[in-house]
């Protein structure tokens, strides 16, 4: 039996998330039973080429780890941050290093940048067009979704 190749959906340019840096993306995710559901990612760019994708979503309560100072490092730029309880995240592993959630993990999500582009696998996305979000106090933006 053949295994097909995981999905892979264009997010953004590599360049949209700059080095050191993290950016939210509201998706939305074809579950099952083949239902639309919302699906917040966000995606580090560690290195030139490193980039490391999760939901965002605080395993302690589920709120987004960029809600309230639309931040998601902490002071230091060393960790992820929840900005709810101030939980701290391994940025390369997810692993809540301190804080109410101490011992769980971010939900990951696979990333990987393909000629110019950052894409996720293995999700199946809805596709259609959408608008962008106005709201720069969350940095989550709606996109159009394409597979390649």
């Amino acid at each position: 039996m053949k295994t097909q190749p995981p999905e892979i959906f264009a997010v953004c340019p590599m360049d949209a998330v700059p080095i050191g840096a993290a950016r939210a993306f509201d998706l939305a995710r074809v579950d099952d039973s083949g239902e639309a559901r919302p699906f917040r990612i966000f995606i580090v760019r560690e290195k030139p080429t490193t980039y490391r994708g999760y939901v965002n979503a605080c395993p302690h309560e589920g709120v987004w780890l960029n809600i309230g100072s639309g931040r998601f490092f902490d002071s230091t730029g060393s960790f992820l941050r929840c900005g709810k309880h101030g939980a701290a995240f391994n940025i390369a592993t997810g692993l809540c290093v301190d804080g109410p959630c101490a011992g769980a993990h971010l939900e990951p999500v696979a990333v990987v940048a393909i000629n110019g582009v950052v894409c996720i696998a293995g999700v199946r996305l809805l596709e259609e067009e959408s608008e962008r979000r106005t709201d720069a106090a969350d940095e989550t933006m709606e996109i159009t979704v394409h597979s390649g």
